[in-house]
């Protein structure tokens, strides 16, 4: 009896030291990381949607608890990018929204602090521009528009992303293709999106350009008018024109991806890369890129880091040939 008793309590002590094993081994349930997503714009534009749109995505997919967002607009997203690379070293969970605008800014006003200081992770979509007047413009197609920049370089005042982004370089190159000095271009740079749009329908600029999304609402409801987009074909679902069917030979297209904090270790970068990824898979992003007329492009890791080199080189190059640099 004693004996059975005895064997009884080596077993149950045997199972509880087993269960404790047990649980020491099995991965623990960790709470989802909190993110935290660096907006080198003003609130509406194109970074602040892209920001967002897969800050949710991640959300979605599982791999993000919470998202905290914060917007730094100015110098093409260069003055946000050196408030993340100083206050976000070593922190695995940050991201920063990058892409043409911030590329060209760069390239042209030469900061201290450039992509060079942080860590690529992605390219996430592509887009293009389309340019539009207030609804009470005499302006009626590009035609009009290059006519009266030809006569009076000064008297056309457009509007659109800071200096050196995709919006000015697209303004310089119809420019050339008027045959129009790039120095006298009266091109007004804003800090995002909402700054842009309101000038637009505030008659402040005589032409505005930024993503079709960010103005399709405005087309749409007819408080501006569409002149052309930059694609090279006409975009899915809309009847502007493009500026080469209008005898403008440009085309030029805008992309937006998320960098890392500098300092993370590689397995922190590809944990990052991976989380963003599943990000993209979900429907919260398929309704983010339909609902803006954006294209799917992801690009992850070196690969990325090769294609922003190569962007790098190749806005320097048109910069120059349009007079920018």
């Amino acid at each position: 009896m004693r004996r059975d008793f005895l064997q009884r309590i080596g077993r149950t002590a045997a199972a509880g030291v087993l269960g404790s094993l047990v649980a020491l081994s099995a991965p623990a349930v960790l709470a989802q990381d909190n993110f935290k997503i660096m907006i080198g714009a003003n609130p509406g534009g194109g970074y602040d949607q892209t920001g967002r749109g897969i800050g949710k995505a991640m959300q979605e997919a599982g791999v993000a608890g919470s998202v905290t967002y914060e917007n730094k607009g100015g110098a093409g997203g260069t003055i946000g990018l050196a408030q993340f690379v100083n206050a976000s070293k070593g922190d695995p969970n940050a991201l920063i929204v990058t892409g043409a605008v911030m590329v060209g800014a760069v390239v042209q006003n030469k900061p201290p602090v450039t992509l060079d200081n942080a860590t690529p992770i992605a390219r996430l979509l592509a887009e293009y521009n389309v340019f539009v007047v207030p609804a009470d413009s005499p302006l009626k197609s590009m035609k009009d528009v290059m006519e009266q920049l030809k006569k009076d370089p000064a008297s056309v005042k457009w509007g659109g992303g800071s200096k050196g982004s995709v919006d000015h370089v697209s303004v310089a190159m119809i420019a050339r293709e008027a045959g129009v000095d790039v120095a006298k271009v009266n091109y007004v740079p804003f800090k995002g999106g909402g700054e842009a749009t309101a000038a637009i329908l505030g008659g402040h600029v005589t032409v505005g350009t930024s993503g079709y999304a960010e103005l399709e609402e405005f087309i749409k409801t007819g408080k501006m008018r569409a002149l052309g987009v930059t694609a090279p074909s006409r975009l899915r679902g809309s009847a502007v024109p493009t500026l080469v069917e209008q005898g403008i030979n440009v085309s030029i297209g805008n992309w937006r991806g998320v960098y890392g904090a500098p300092g993370i270790t590689p397995q922190q970068r590809q944990k990052l890369i991976d989380n963003v990824a599943k990000g993209t898979k979900t429907k919260a992003w398929a309704e983010a890129l339909a609902a803006n007329n954006w294209s799917p492009a992801l690009l992850t890791g070196d690969d990325f880091a090769k294609f922003v080199e190569e962007e790098h080189a190749r806005l320097r190059a048109l910069m120059v040939k349009v007079g920018m640099l």
